[in-house]
């Protein structure tokens, strides 16, 4: 068993590490291209923060292990909203009234309904995939027409004040890209792309090799190790972020990132993985995981419509939350 968590550990370790550098590769290469930096964070930031989740449920379906890929982005949505906004919620409060998320947070919960009706099909096949990527397709034109929308109206702005005796430039708002490096020599760029393109497949093989072990091991289904310790294991990174955003003050965008990575959760991976091979759902999490998916996701409408700030108390109440839904596995 201390094998077994061992080799999920270093899964998860080698998975983290190899999909920052894939990012990194990627973007500086894209950017180098020409590729235009909006598309750049729309696409190849957002696909690569996703891949190790991606491997993970395709190297699960390869290994004719499906419930893991599924349980890895149930529970994922789960813990995105319950512990990683109600970690450091409980911890600090968080300030979530500033970032306007009603557009994508409707898309979400739209999504949701979407993946809810797919699985109780009772199996997520390329056809069911091709839905989701349809749906992934129409949320990223949105994303980027509304993106473009607003860096006119930006640049209008800008024009304005400069007119008006202002300071601020006429040039077009610069887009910051995650792990973009104008310095960074083009050798650099290549070892981060084979360090990501390396390390992915590996770090994706043993944390299921491990994962599928230990349910063994303990007798469970693999789609609870898929729900608790892999999608736990996938959601540490946004829960660190989030947290040292916590304490920082920089908590505005942290429920859109959190919407946005739900997003991407049943869109892409689920999609794109359906197309490896067919994804059975478990009748167990039919009846109650994907219900508290739902609830988990609708319970932050009040934090989007009608602009309330996550004081303690409900980083509290989210956390333990979270705790009460691992621990009834352990009782069953």
């Amino acid at each position: 068993m201390l094998t077994d968590l061992g080799l999920l550990g270093l899964g998860l370790v080698i998975l983290l590490l190899a999909g920052d550098a894939l990012v990194k590769g990627a973007v500086n290469l894209a950017l180098r291209a020409g590729v235009p930096a909006l598309l750049v964070s729309l696409t190849i930031v957002a696909f690569g923060t996703s891949a190790p989740e991606l491997l993970v449920s395709i190297k699960a379906i390869l290994n004719g292990s499906a419930g893991i890929a599924l349980g890895n982005v149930v529970g994922s949505n789960i813990a995105n909203v319950l512990l990683v906004l109600g970690v450091p919620a409980m911890l600090t409060g968080l300030h979530t009234s500033g970032c306007d998320t009603k557009r994508t947070y409707l898309m979400m919960m739209g999504a949701t309904v979407v993946f809810i009706g797919l699985a109780y099909t009772n199996l997520f096949n390329w056809i069911d995939g091709s839905v989701l990527l349809f749906g992934l397709a129409l949320m990223l034109g949105d994303a980027l027409r509304t993106a473009r929308m607003h860096r006119r109206e930006t640049a209008l702005a800008a024009n304005a004040a400069a007119l008006a005796g202002g300071c601020s430039s006429l040039s077009e708002e610069e887009e910051e890209v995650e792990g973009a490096d104008d310095s960074a020599p083009t050798w650099k760029i290549w070892v981060y792309l084979g360090l990501g393109l390396i390390g992915l497949p590996l770090g994706a093989d043993l944390l299921v090799d491990g994962a599928v072990n230990i349910a063994h091991d303990l007798n469970v289904p693999e789609t609870v190790i898929g729900l608790t310790l892999v999608a736990l294991g996938t959601s540490l990174p946004e829960l660190a972020t989030t947290v040292m955003a916590a304490i920082r003050g920089q908590t505005e965008i942290a429920i859109g990132n959190v919407i946005g990575s739900n997003l991407f959760n049943m869109l892409a991976i689920i999609g794109i993985a359906s197309f490896v091979g067919d994804i059975p759902v478990d009748p167990g999490t039919l009846r109650f995981d994907i219900w508290v998916m739902f609830f988990s996701s609708a319970i932050l409408l009040p934090y989007v419509f009608f602009k309330f700030d996550m004081n303690r108390t409900v980083g509290f109440v989210f956390t333990g939350a979270y705790v009460l839904y691992i621990a009834q596995f352990l009782i069953h």
